[in-house]
């Protein structure tokens, strides 16, 4: 068994991520003080909590206090995958508002206000909005706000950075860091919706455009070599006014530590009704290119 050779920071921090998605959803106080609790031992552990796995296996980390069975397991799981799914979801059900609030000086309605004038669903889209000067355009935040945002998001995707340059090197190939491919992406899309319309992905409760909080949003993960992508419809307001939540898929590369990627069906141009990568349109002509069949039937 392959374990990685996560550090204790870096163990605690998917559990305190844990306890803070948690507790912004209601969840019982004792649920979310566990995690808490749990991230706070691990981080004061004497030894890399690695090496005590990697003796000792799940059941040797019970041994630590306020560690039992299912914490075990979930320390287990970041320790042979480097993930901890039920994270993931968790962050496939907070809104994109949900995930701005968090930042110091923006409370749901600011947040929310962002999201409305903006269109934006993701920390990388807000932190550009500060830089191009379209934030301090939203009603109710003005120069010193954007300051404090910027150096916040600064501060959260730098340790996003951190945490990638921390794996071991020797463990991944050259190109790891590479942006994936347009056949990758389109063909994880076509996965996507295929079983999406098959119904065999789970659902989770998105909790924008979903008064009812009903599970219809389908959610796929999945590993292509050294990487984890995780995939969804989009849940934008944009996606919702023009009738395409059906159609826009959003790709996450890495548990969001990576970039991420919107696949739609063209409405125009030369690539009409085919699928397309935003933003990288060209690869995705040169892609259908090589695929376009010769005279004679076969593909070049």
């Amino acid at each position: 068994m392959n374990i990685i050779r996560a550090d204790n920071d870096e163990i605690a921090a998917h559990l305190d991520e844990v306890a803070d998605i948690l507790e912004f959803k209601g969840a019982n106080p004792f649920r979310v003080m566990s995690y808490r609790r749990a991230a706070s031992r691990i981080r004061d552990f004497e030894e890399p909590i690695y090496k005590l796995f990697a003796r000792r296996g799940a059941r040797g980390l019970r041994c630590i206090d306020g560690i039992g069975d299912r914490l075990s397991c979930s320390i287990a799981e970041i320790l042979e995958t480097g993930r901890l799914g039920m994270l993931t979801r968790l962050r496939a059900e907070l809104s994109p508002a949900d995930v701005f609030a968090t930042l110091p000086g923006l409370g749901p309605q600011l947040a929310g206000r962002i999201v409305d004038h903006l269109d934006i669903d993701s920390l990388e889209e807000l932190e550009r909005a500060v830089h191009d000067g379209r934030l301090e355009k939203v009603p109710g935040i003005g120069p010193r706000k954007v300051e404090g945002i910027g150096h916040a998001l600064a501060g959260m995707l730098n340790r996003g950075a951190r945490r990638r340059a921390q794996r071991r090197i020797e463990d991944l190939p050259e190109d790891s860091e590479k942006p994936p491919s347009v056949g990758l992406l389109l063909a994880l899309d076509a996965e996507y919706r295929r079983r999406a319309r098959a119904g065999s992905l789970p659902t989770v409760a998105p909790h924008r455009f979903n008064p009812d909080k009903k599970r219809w949003l389908p959610l796929m993960e999945t590993d292509y070599g050294p990487r984890h992508f995780t995939v969804l419809f989009s849940n934008t307001r944009r996606a919702h006014q023009l009738g395409r939540n059906h159609d826009w898929v959003v790709i996450y590369v890495d548990d969001g530590d990576g970039p991420q990627y919107t696949v739609v069906t063209a409405t125009s141009g030369a690539l009409r009704d085919k699928r397309v990568v935003r933003g990288r349109e060209r690869e995705c002509r040169q892609y259908y290119e090589r695929r376009r069949p010769t005279p004679g039937g076969r593909r070049f």
